[in-house]
């Protein structure tokens, strides 16, 4: 049986969002749906950049719970997931804390409950002005109360990018 690595999507990446796509192509290997989550601890999600992206901020113990999905991908799926959140120079592929709230087939897990290790892709170097958006505790790519909708971007792979100004 091939290892497989865990993995938390948050932003558009999830089921339903624009992004979805690359994670069931099987050109980019292989990504099973684990179930429904959430952050164990705080985390600050916020929409930045002139396309209105999801940014997970290295800010442990601020923002909200986030929700998101659990994955697990084969090596092939990691590599490119890495390669399409540009990691390590933009985001950092980190190990955090998630609390799976559904099986694969969306039931809840009730008194259930399991925490996991999962890479997420999280933002350690931004701009300090980030970090007095309004925190999400899920995301959409339709927007939000205070947060406009995602726009897709060709090239995004600096941090200098991320300007929202």
């Amino acid at each position: 049986m091939m290892s497989m690595i865990r993995v938390f999507v948050y932003g558009t990446l999830k089921r339903g969002e624009p992004n979805y796509h690359y994670m069931v192509d099987a050109a980019n290997g292989v990504a099973r749906f684990v179930g429904k989550a959430r952050t164990v601890d705080r985390w600050p999600l916020v929409v930045a950049s002139k396309y209105n992206i999801p940014f997970l901020l290295d800010l442990r113990g601020q923002g909200e719970h986030v929700e998101g999905e659990i994955y697990d991908v084969d090596q092939k799926m990691a590599d490119f997931l890495d390669d399409f959140e540009s990691h390590p120079t933009l985001y950092q592929n980190t190990k955090i804390a998630i609390e799976q709230l559904t099986n694969e087939e969306d039931h809840d897990l009730g008194d259930g409950k399991v925490t996991h290790q999962c890479s997420a892709y999280l933002l350690k170097n931004f701009k300090p002005h980030m970090a007095e958006l309004p925190c999400l505790s899920s995301y959409s790519s339709q927007g939000v109360l205070e947060v406009n909708a995602y726009m897709e971007s060709d090239d995004l792979t600096d941090a200098k990018d991320l300007d929202p100004g």
